[in-house]
């Protein structure tokens, strides 16, 4: 009888170690399915990031999340890389860099604005690049080579261009929260000026003169910012709105006698003899408001003409037509 209730309790005893092992295993099991579930997630997830889709004007490119080099043909691109700390090794157009942006002057070389060398593109090996409207009829052969992003900034829809173009870059280099700042700031100088416009009465002529010859820009030109965006009344609202401006002569301007001239003179930057101040120094331009009050103001051509669409460079265009109105 003992000898019979041993054999009982230790069949008991080894059923009950089965049945607990068999619970530990279906455990494990469990908890092996929800790990690899969650790492399947996971790397799931890391997928879904490894790659971000721009749609541009001339397409849609897939760009790799983790770019560890950009050719840079457009400087107002280079501006917002720039401006947003974003740390890339860059390619770009070194001969012709603004002062601004010296500090690419080391970087790798690539031709010109309007030449670009592909072949050394090419052995650059970028993971993106940039270009605008200089390198358009490029942008087939660029594609071939890397993901190619083209913006453009246009005079009538600047800042949204230029903010469309933040995003680029921010979207590519994981940057939204400084891109974010950067637009709040650059929206705030806006309605400042625009506060500033609004209760002058002052008339405005934009003027870019090149070696001698003399051009003014209007509503819906390059410079067009200054009142599409920023309300600066014109001395002349039928001024042809064209890439290169309407040629006048100094007629022109006495008969329009602005009260504030602001100047661009592309001579500085692209090579000439004659500047804008010696070009402008004449009785018929000395006769108008803006002359006898002191109010032909020169603005920067590195950031106006060379560079512009950037964070740096927009900022500091707000500030030079609030400025010209405190003169």
């Amino acid at each position: 009888m003992k000898k019979f209730l041993y054999i009982i309790l230790s069949v008991g005893l080894i059923m009950g170690l089965l049945g607990a092992c068999s619970k530990k295993e279906v455990a494990s099991n469990i908890d092996s399915s929800n790990t690899s579930q969650e790492a399947s997630k996971d790397t799931n997830d890391s997928a879904a990031y490894a790659s971000v889709t721009i749609e541009h004007i001339k397409g849609t490119v897939t760009v790799a999340a983790d770019v560890k080099k950009a050719v840079v043909l457009d400087y107002g691109i280079l501006d917002i890389i720039d401006a947003l700390g974003i740390d890339v090794e860059i390619a770009t157009a070194v001969s012709s860099l603004p002062a601004y942006l010296s500090k690419f002057e080391n970087a790798s070389s690539v031709g010109s604005l309007k030449e670009p060398d592909l072949e050394a593109i090419f052995e650059f090996e970028p993971d993106v690049i940039f270009i605008s409207g200089r390198q358009q009829d490029y942008y087939d052969q660029l594609l071939e080579i890397a993901p190619t992003i083209y913006v453009e900034t246009n005079g009538d829809t600047y800042l949204d261009d230029v903010k469309t173009n933040i995003g680029y870059v921010a979207q590519i280099f994981s940057k939204e929260n400084e891109a974010e700042e950067a637009i709040n700031k650059l929206n705030s100088l806006v309605e400042e000026v625009q506060a500033i416009t609004a209760e002058s009465n002052e008339k405005v002529l934009i003027l870019l003169t090149n070696d001698g010859s003399v051009s003014v820009y209007g509503s819906g030109s390059r410079f067009g910012m200054i009142h599409d965006i920023l309300g600066a009344k014109a001395a002349d609202e039928n001024i042809e709105s064209s890439t290169h401006g309407q040629s006048v002569n100094f007629e022109y301007i006495a008969d329009k006698n602005p009260d504030i001239i602001l100047v661009i003179d592309r001579t500085l930057v692209v090579g000439g003899t004659n500047t804008a101040n010696a070009v402008l120094d004449n009785d018929l331009v000395n006769g108008t408001n803006a002359a006898i009050n002191n109010r032909i103001v020169s603005l920067n051509p590195d950031i106006w003409y060379l560079s512009g669409g950037g964070i740096t460079s927009t900022s500091q265009m707000i500030i030079d037509v609030r400025e010209a109105y405190k003169n």
